[in-house]
């Protein structure tokens, strides 16, 4: 029998009690080195770990659920044993190997970061080609709703190994479970859209900046980016490429709506809550959104049909010390106003503690961004993909309005909405602030 070996959790970075979401092996499966044991998941990725050496799985120590940080016990292995006749020669006359109850603990490899596409066959590259390859993309982004793809431990390897997001393939297998064709055929059509823009080389990568030595201008200083600010730069860069952005401008007269907000002080400092503009921007946006259903739409991974959403979950985006998180509020259209305040104070608190959960960070139908505590006239906010839409707030302004015979002081909130042209025309854009303004100008619209 081969020796029994203790496989311990390497060390996973700045992650302390991750959750496991996925055991990928089984007790009794023969396992190779560097195969997939298991799959975590922190607040902003998931990770799979891999196997130290091949050998036969004993006994699984975690199963889904548990939360395990560094020198844990994941798994024992009984280590594979190999002969030969050099072995046989070389050991003559050693030592007698251990027996078989004797353990060994052994720390799994680090998990690896994707790495490039090699090898002529995997990257499609003919002869004199540069090398072309899949720019890596977060396993969980900033703010996604997408569920984890389900693929086996070897095709997840070939999609780490071409640099391939697995999150971007469509599965053919069982239950939409991705295969290995289906990696290369993304792969292959990817490929062809490279070439098809005219690069000549089927790359994918922007070109990047120069490489200036700042130094030579005076005294610098280089701080590295927190993970937050480098996970949210990769997806919102993905997301202004890969969408048509254009930006509708309006107003909203919220008057008579910031007056009544101030005249629930009392009633909402008996429920404990702070009431601020933004839990009725998200019943209006809710309401908004049941009337022009394609603003709660998300086009599929072909961009040939477009997934309606029948709940109303939105996303809010929250300033914290580490950088931008933008939790879902799910549910909007079920809950009071004093409801979704309570419950913004909460996920607030969570966010700027570095306390939100994965599934914070799920199932956004539409986003809202909001800078009025802070100033600014108007931005052009980015779309949160795979969303089509996302409205920016700038502080409200007291300003003269003509009311046919004299112009009376209103306080007009500055609306800024973005969306996906692929989906939403301009029309449809101007519709939809023209709604969401009348809603916010009249609030007892929203009991009709």
């Amino acid at each position: 029998m081969g020796k029994t070996t203790d496989v311990l959790l390497p060390d996973i970075g700045d992650f302390e009690s991750v959750e496991v979401i996925e055991i990928l092996v089984s007790e009794g499966d023969e396992v190779s080195v560097e195969e997939s044991l298991l799959t975590l998941e922190s607040d902003k990725a998931t990770m799979e770990i891999p196997s130290p050496h091949g050998g036969k799985v004993k006994q699984l120590k975690v199963k889904v659920g548990d939360r395990v940080s560094e020198g844990d016990v994941i798994l024992t292995i009984e280590a594979v044993e190999t002969e030969s006749p050099a072995a046989d020669e070389s050991a003559a006359g050693s030592a007698p190997a251990p027996a078989a109850e004797e353990v060994e603990t052994v720390q799994a490899p680090a998990p690896t970061p994707n790495q490039e596409a090699v090898g002529d066959v995997a990257t499609g590259r003919r002869p004199g080609d540069k090398e072309a390859r899949i720019p890596p993309v977060p396993e969980s982004p900033i703010i996604s709703g997408d569920q984890k793809p389900h693929a086996s431990p070897s095709v997840r390897r070939l999609a780490r190994e071409l640099g391939v997001d697995l999150s971007l393939v469509k599965g053919h297998g069982p239950k939409q479970r991705v295969l290995k064709e289906d990696v290369q055929n993304f792969v292959k059509q990817s490929l062809r859209r490279g070439e098809a823009s005219g690069s000549g080389r089927g790359s994918f990568e922007m070109p990047s900046g120069p490489d200036v030595d700042y130094s030579r201008f005076g005294e610098v200083e280089s701080k590295p980016m927190g993970r937050i600010k480098k996970i949210s730069a990769a997806h919102l860069h993905r997301c202004w490429l890969t969408v048509p952005h254009v930006t509708q401008f309006d107003e909203a007269d919220i008057t008579e709506l910031e007056a009544f907000r101030k005249a629930q002080k009392a009633l909402a400092e008996q429920r404990d809550v702070r009431l601020t503009l933004m839990p009725f921007l998200m019943k209006s946006v809710a309401a908004a959104l049941a009337e022009m259903p394609a603003f709660n739409a998300s086009l599929d991974s072909e961009a040939e049909a477009l997934i309606y959403r029948h709940y109303v979950n939105i996303g809010v985006a929250v300033d914290t010390p580490n950088g931008l998180v933008v939790p879902v509020i799910r549910d909007v259209d079920k809950k009071s106003v004093f409801e979704l305040a309570a419950e913004l104070m909460a996920v607030s608190e969570r966010a700027r503690a570095g306390k939100l959960v994965p599934a914070d960070l799920q199932g956004g139908c539409f986003s809202i961004s909001s800078l009025g505590g802070i100033g600014g006239t108007a931005f052009t906010p980015i779309v949160n993909a795979p969303e089509v839409a996302i409205l920016g707030v700038s502080r409200s302004t007291m300003q003269p309005v003509w009311d046919g015979e004299n112009f009376q002081p209103r306080l007009m909130l500055p609306l800024s909405l973005s969306y996906d042209h692929r989906v939403i025309d301009g029309a449809e854009g101007v519709r939809f602030t023209r709604l969401l303004a009348s809603l916010l100008e009249d609030i007892r619209r929203l009991l009709l």
